[in-house]
C-alpha cells in the first residue's frame, strides 16, 4: 500500500483537506457579484435579470450532473486505500467521459431543454430574449462544467484540496477578468458575460486534468477494457442514480421552501431570502469537513482499517462541531448587523430579525446532517442516503402540512430543522452498518 493512503489520520490531516475547500467555497459568491456587478454598468434592468435568470437555468441544468462530484470521490478515495491505481485513473476517465458525453447532449438538444426552462421561468419578453441569448452561449461550457465535478471529486479523494482551491480560484478568476473585458471594453453585455464563463470553465478544465495529471503517466489511463468494464460501469450507475435522487429530493425541498415562502408576502419572502444567505454560509463552511470525512472514510474502507474509519469519523466531526458552534455564536452576535447590511428596508429588517433565532440554531442542528452526508459518500452506502433523504422528505412534507397552519413562517422554519434532525436520525442508525465495510 503506497505512502499517502496509510499516513496517520491526524487533525492536521484533517485541516488539510477542509481548509482549501472553505476557502473554495468562499469565492463562490464574488463570481455571481461581479458578473451582476458588471452587467449593472450597462444601466439597465433587462440585462440584469436575464443573467440571473440564465444563470439559474444553466446551474440547475449542469447541477443534475453534481452526482459526479460525490460519486467519484467516493468510489476514488476506496480505491486509494486499496492501492487500486488502475481504477483510480480508469475512475477519473470513467468521470470525464461521462461529463464529456453529457455537455455534448445538453448543446445538442438545448432548443428543447432551454424552451421547457423558460416555460417553467416565465419573464418579460425583454429579459426573456436578453437570457436566450445568454443561455444559447454559456451552454457550450457544458462538457468543461460538467466534467470538472468529476475532477474536483478525483482530487478530493487524493487529498488535493488545495489543487481545488487553485482550480476555483483561475476559474473564477479568468471569468471576472473576461467579464470585464467583454461587457465594458468590448461592450459585448449579456453575450460577453456568458462567454466569458464559457472561456473560464474551458480553462478551468485544461487546468483541471493537468492538476490530474498523474492520472495519466504510463498507459493505464488508456486501459478502455477497464474503464469500460460492464460491471464496475453498472455499479457506477447505480450509485449515481442513488446520489441523483438524494439530489433531487433535497432539491425539491429547497425549492418548496422558497415556494411556500412567495404565499407569506413580499416582506416574509424578502426576509427569508435574506436568512437562506447564512444557512448557505453554514453549508459552505461545512462542506470543507464534510470532504475531509469523504476522503478519510473512503480511504480508511478501501484499506479495510475499521480503526481509522472511526478515528476518520471522530476528528472530522469534531472539526465540523467546532465549526458550527463558532457559526451559531456569530450569528447570535453579528446576524441583526449583517441583516441591517444586507438590507435598508426597515420593514423587512424587522421581519428578518423575527425569525433570526432559527439561523442561530442552524449550524447545530444542520451539521450532523452534512456530516453523515460525507461519511455516507465515502462509504459509497448510498442508498443509504437515498432512503434517509426519501423519509426525511416525507417528514418534511407532513411537518409543512401541519405546522405551517399553526404557525406560519415559524412553522416552516420549524418543518427545515426538522428535515435536518430526521437526515441525522435516518443516517446514523445506519451507521455500525457502514462500519462493516472496513474490517478490524
Amino acid at each position: 500500500m503506497n505512502k499517502d493512503s496509510i499516513q496517520t489520520i491526524t487533525h492536521r490531516r484533517v485541516l488539510n483537506i477542509a481548509l482549501p475547500i472553505v476557502l473554495s467555497n468562499a469565492t463562490v459568491p464574488i463570481l455571481g457579484a461581479v458578473d451582476t456587478g458588471v452587467i449593472g454598468q450597462l444601466g439597465e434592468a433587462a440585462p440584469i435579470g436575464a443573467v440571473g435568470i440564465g444563470s439559474i437555468i444553466i446551474t440547475t441544468l449542469y447541477w443534475f450532473f453534481g452526482f459526479l462530484r460525490m460519486g467519484i470521490s467516493g468510489l476514488s478515495a476506496q480505491a486509494r486505500g486499496r492501492n487500486d491505481t488502475l481504477e483510480l485513473s480508469a475512475l477519473l476517465m470513467r468521470g470525464l467521459l461521462i461529463g464529456g458525453v453529457a455537455g455534448c447532449l445538453l448543446i445538442a438538444l438545448q432548443i428543447p431543454v432551454m424552451s421547457a426552462a423558460f416555460l417553467a421561468a416565465p419573464t418579460s419578453v425583454e429579459v426573456e430574449s436578453l437570457a436566450q441569448q445568454y443561455t444559447s452561449v454559456r451552454i457550450f461550457s457544458a462538457p468543461a462544467a460538467i466534467s470538472i465535478f468529476a475532477i474536483t471529486g478525483w482530487l478530493i479523494a487524493l487529498e488535493k484540496t488545495r489543487a481545488v482551491l487553485v482550480l476555483q480560484l483561475v476559474t473564477n478568476g479568468v471569468n471576472i477578468v473576461l467579464d470585464i473585458v467583454f461587457v465594458l471594453w468590448l461592450d459585448y453585455g449579456v453575450r460577453g458575460v456568458a462567454t466569458a464563463t464559457v472561456i473560464a470553465e474551458t480553462t478551468g478544465l485544461i487546468l483541471g486534468l493537468w492538476l490530474c495529471r498523474t492520472a495519466f503517466t504510463g498507459s493505464t489511463w488508456r486501459n478502455w477494457t477497464r474503464i469500460f468494464d460492464p460491471t464496475k460501469l453498472k455499479r457506477m450507475a447505480i450509485l449515481n442514480t442513488d446520489i441523483f435522487i438524494r439530489n433531487l429530493l433535497i432539491e425539491i425541498v429547497f425549492v418548496s421552501f422558497l415556494f411556500m415562502t412567495a404565499n407569506f408576502g413580499d416582506l416574509t419572502l424578502a426576509a427569508n431570502q435574506i436568512l437562506l444567505q447564512f444557512l448557505h454560509i453554514t453549508a459552505y463552511a461545512l462542506d470543507g469537513f464534510a470532504f475531509a470525512a469523504e476522503a478519510l472514510v473512503g480511504i480508511s474502507i478501501g484499506a479495510k482499517r475499521r480503526h481509522e474509519l472511526r478515528k476518520s469519523v471522530k476528528l472530522a466531526s469534531l472539526w465540523g462541531a467546532i465549526s458550527t458552534l463558532i457559526l451559531s455564536l456569530l450569528f447570535a452576535i453579528l446576524g441583526s448587523f449583517v441583516i441591517d447590511i444586507m438590507t435598508t428596508a426597515d420593514d423587512v429588517r424587522l421581519e428578518a430579525k423575527l425569525y433570526l433565532p432559527w439561523i442561530i440554531v442552524v449550524p447545530i442542528v444542520g451539521a450532523p446532517s452534512w456530516m453523515l452526508d460525507g461519511i455516507f459518500i465515502g462509504a459509497m452506502r448510498t442508498r443509504n442516503m437515498r432512503n434517509s433523504m426519501l423519509i426525511s422528505t416525507l417528514i418534511y412534507i407532513s411537518c409543512v402540512l401541519v405546522l405551517i397552519p399553526l404557525f406560519g413562517n415559524h412553522g416552516l422554519w420549524i418543518s427545515i430543522l426538522i428535515f435536518f434532525v430526521a437526515r441525522a436520525i435516518t443516517l446514523s442508525s445506519r451507521y455500525l452498518l457502514l462500519e462493516n465495510d472496513a474490517n478490524a
